[in-house]
Order: structure tokens, then sequence, then C-alpha cells
């Protein structure tokens, strides 16, 4: 299976979307947390650029896991290079980004200090959670709701790309993105769906979510 994430000792987990509020993703954050080690968890609110998402978010993870939540204000690409937010990642036991707009996490987050510090989190042994928009972001390539084409992702993950709240059915953008330079996979995240990669190649999966290895190709089921 050619799913992989960064090198490292820790998980990345994709999340399809869907709303903690109504628990939609509840067994898709209690996969997540527990490869987290004990500690607080760090918030990115990049994507969204809400500040209300922290807050909800934190009622959220103290209710239902007993996890506390600090939001690492990084709203402008000026934010990613602050000292003072590298250390909260530093010292967070793992990290959320929150979805929006994926545009506003490359814009933010490319070549920043803060994106470094989340690769050494993951080489650590701690967990990024990535969820909808963010999760697309970290592919070899993503859309651009912005410029609607796609453009470079993060380039987290070796040689693939992701579409979250993902209907089978309505593929289209997902199969286009398997012509970006670099592109080899593409996967489908339903809502409420994730895909966690680990140490080693280790790969674990909640709910039901769709592999593509050619664009004109057929899914392979993931479940």
């Amino acid at each position: 299976m050619p799913l992989r994430g960064p090198a490292g000792q820790g998980w990345l987990a994709l999340l399809g979307g869907g709303e903690f509020s109504f628990g939609e993703t509840l067994e898709a954050d209690r996969a997540w947390l527990a490869k987290t080690p004990p500690g607080p968890v760090g918030f990115l609110p990049t994507a969204s650029g809400s500040a209300d998402y922290g807050r909800h978010l934190a009622a959220y993870l103290g209710e239902s896991f007993e996890r506390e939540l600090r939001v690492v204000p990084v709203y402008r690409p000026r934010d990613a290079r602050r000292g003072k937010n590298v250390a909260r990642i530093d010292e967070a036991a793992g990290i959320y980004l929150g979805g929006g707009v994926t545009d506003h996490l490359l814009e933010a987050l490319a070549e920043s200090p803060v994106a470094e510090a989340l690769g050494r989190k993951l080489g650590a042994g701690g967990t990024v959670a990535a969820i909808a928009a963010a999760a697309q972001a970290l592919g070899v390539a993503t859309w651009s709701l912005l410029e609607r084409r796609p453009v470079a992702g993060l380039g987290w993950l070796p040689g693939g790309v992701v579409e979250t709240n993902f209907d089978p059915g309505h593929d289209r953008r997902l199969r286009k993105l398997m012509g970006a330079p670099g592109a080899a996979w593409g996967l489908g995240l339903p809502a409420g769906a994730a895909v966690l990669l680990g140490p080693e190649g280790a790969i674990e999966i909640v709910g039901t979510s769709f592999l593509l290895e050619e664009a004109d190709g057929d899914y392979q089921v993931l479940e």
C-alpha cells in the first residue's frame, strides 16, 4: 500500500471532516488522542482564522476526553515566524490543525519555523492531527479555493494527495489532483473517517476511506 506520512516516531492523523460538536468526529478523535502522549494539545486555528473555534474545541476535548487544549495563535505568516509559537508547539503533546480554507494554511505555514516545529513533533513521537482543509494541505498538491486549480501542498505525504468530506460518487476533484506533479496516490476521506500514519509504515483506519492509485482507476476501499 502506498500510503505513508513523514518519517519519524510520531503519528499523523488525517481526518475527513465533520462537526465535533455533534459527535461526528468522536471515533476519529478517540483514535489520534490514544496515540498522543500525556499533556496539553496545541491547536492551530490558521485555516479558519476563527478565535471561537479554539474555545469550542477546548470544551469538547475537555468534556469528551479530559484533555487540555491550548491555542497556538498562528493566523498569518508573521505568526508562523514567532519564537513563542514555536515554543508552544514544542511544549505540546500533540497538535491539532483545524479546518477552514486550505489556501490560508499554505500561505501562513509554508517554509516557516512553525512548520519545522510540527515536523520535529512528529519526528520525536508526538501526534499531529489535521482535519478537512488542513489534511488536504499536507499533500504534494491540493485544490486552491481561491485560484480554483491544483497548487503545491506542504508535501508531508510522499506522493499523496487528499480530498476530504469525500463522496466517491462526486470524485472529479480528487481524480484531477492525481494529475498534479508528484502525485502517485489519492486518498478520499469522508466526514467522520480518519487514516492514521505511524512509525515504520504503520496504518490505522477509522471508518471507511477510499484509495486511488491511478487517476482513471478503481478505488481500493479502506476500512
